[in-house]
C-alpha cells in the first residue's frame, strides 16, 4: 500500500516531501556535531548518508509505513529540518514518531509546531492509528518538553540502549494515544527550548 507523503502547512512552515536538492542540506544537518550529540548514531561523515536517507523516504512511501517531510519556514524559505512518522504497523496501530533541526532554528518553537502537524496528519491519514511512540536521549529534556507539548506522556526509561561512539546512554520513551490527542490544542508560536533530535536513527 502506497502512502502519500503530504505536504501540510502551519501559520509560519511549510512541510513538504523531500526532492533531490534536499541531499546539501540534509548532510550539513546531520553532520552537525551539536545536532547529533544526543541522537543514537554518529554524526554522518560519508555525503552519501544524504542519499541513503532520501532513498528510505521514498521507500516508506511506497511501502504505506510512513512518510518523512522536510520542514521549511514560509517567511524566507530556509531550510529548518524534517519531522515524520514511520514504522507504521497495522496489526499493532502504532507508529513512531522523529524530528531533526537546524542549530540555528532552535529555541523558536518550529519543532512543537512540525510535531502537531504531523500527528494530525496522521491520526487522519491512517484511520486506525492508536499510538504513536517516541525516544529521547535523556540528557536532552528539552526535546522531551517539545514531545509534551505536543501530547506526549512519557512512559519509562530505557536503561543504557544506546552506545554511540562507545558513550554509554539512556532514553525515555514518550506515547501519545489516540483518545489523548487533543487536535485543537495547537500551540500558538512562541519562544521554547533548544530540542535537538528526537525518534529513532536515520539510515
Amino acid at each position: 500500500m502506497t502512502l502519500t507523503t503530504p505536504q501540510l502547512s502551519t501559520p509560519r512552515l511549510r512541510l513538504r516531501p523531500f526532492s533531490e536538492a534536499d541531499a546539501g542540506r540534509l548532510y550539513a544537518l546531520h553532520s552537525n556535531t551539536r545536532v547529533m550529540r544526543y541522537w543514537d548514531s554518529a554524526p554522518w561523515t560519508d555525503r552519501s548518508r544524504a542519499d541513503r536517507f532520501l532513498a528510505t523516504c521514498k521507500k516508506i512511501e511506497e511501502e504505506g509505513t510512513g512518510a518523512r517531510v522536510a520542514i521549511d519556514r514560509l517567511s524566507d524559505g530556509a531550510f529548518v529540518g524534517w519531522c515524520g512518522l514511520t514504522r507504521w504497523d497495522p496489526g499493532n496501530r502504532s507508529a513512531s514518531f522523529g524530528y531533526c533541526l537546524e542549530e540555528a532554528m532552535w529555541g523558536h518553537g518550529y519543532a512543537t509546531e512540525a510535531a502537531h502537524a504531523v500527528l494530525r496528519w496522521g491520526f487522519e491519514a491512517l484511520d486506525l492509528l492508536n499510538r504513536v511512540q517516541a525516544e529521547v536521549d535523556t540528557r536532552n529534556p528539552a526535546s522531551g518538553r517539545v514531545l509534551e507539548k505536543a501530547g506526549f506522556l512519557r512512559e519509562g526509561t530505557l536503561r543504557e540502549d544506546c552506545i554511540v561512539n562507545g558513550e554509554v546512554s539512556d532514553s525515555w520513551v514518550y506515547g501519545l494515544l489516540r483518545r489523548d490527542w487533543r487536535p485543537s490544542a495547537a500551540p500558538t508560536p512562541a519562544a521554547q527550548g533548544a530540542p535537538q533530535a528526537a525518534g529513532p536513527s536515520t539510515p
